[in-house]
């Protein structure tokens, strides 16, 4: 008879944990209307090279079957905010969203079907296969031609990269400050991010006179950028 109580309770807690998961996932139409709103963080679980191939704009890339990066990535979502996420089915995004939650988000909401579902549809997808990439020789001569420069590795769909932006337009808009800004696009500039041994995002370097002086993974506060670029 124990026996069969404790099954019963461990069954009941599955159809209540499966419960949970169907509310926190929304159809295609459901997702669309709440990324419309605008209030959401948009989230992308998938590699970077389905997330190359296709993905919804303005959506920042984590991917999950990478523990590290998604830990690294996803701790600088905002928590005071709800978060869509999704994958190609759904149920990497399912599983995220309940990682998500485990760490003191409020809303995270998944689209049920992921980006097949999305496709399937009838609706359109945004791509960067066709964005060229920077040529090597290129990168040299940007590196070379101000005495002071500073090299920016990063991606819009990288959040640790957006949560830099504010600090690097501070350093921009400084008039103190004299250094020519290269940004480089490590989700399609492969070439130039293998060149320069940058296996992580966002990463900063700075050349003078075109020698590397400086180079740091991560966010980096905004004070010692600007310490470095005065020396």
């Amino acid at each position: 008879m124990q026996k069969f109580l404790v099954s019963l309770m461990l069954f009941s807690g599955l159809i209540a944990c499966n419960s949970e998961a169907q509310k926190a996932s929304l159809s295609v139409a459901d997702f669309e209307s709440k990324m419309q709103l605008g209030t959401y963080q948009l989230l992308d679980v998938r590699t970077a090279a389905e997330y190359q191939s296709g993905h919804l704009e303005k959506s920042l890339q984590a991917d999950w079957n990478n523990p590290q990066q998604f830990k690294e990535r996803t701790q600088y979502l905002d928590k005071s905010k709800p978060i869509l996420v999704y994958c190609a089915s759904g149920v990497r995004s399912g599983n995220a969203a309940q990682y998500l939650l485990g760490l003191g988000f409020k809303e995270v909401l998944n689209m049920q079907g992921g980006l097949t579902a999305w496709k399937m549809s009838g609706k359109t997808v945004a791509s960067n296969t066709n964005i060229p990439q920077m040529r090597l020789d290129a990168y040299a001569v940007a590196t070379t031609k101000e005495p002071l420069v500073l090299v920016d590795f990063g991606a819009e769909w990288c959040p640790p990269c957006k949560k830099m932006e504010p600090v690097l337009n501070a350093l921009l808009a400084d008039a103190s400050l004299k250094f020519s800004f290269v940004k480089v696009d490590g989700g399609n500039d492969l070439e130039v991010m293998k060149s320069q041994n940058v296996e992580a995002l966002p990463v900063f370097i700075i050349y003078k006179n075109g020698k590397e002086i400086w180079r740091k993974q991560g966010v980096v506060d905004q004070a010692e950028l600007k310490k470095i670029l005065t020396n």
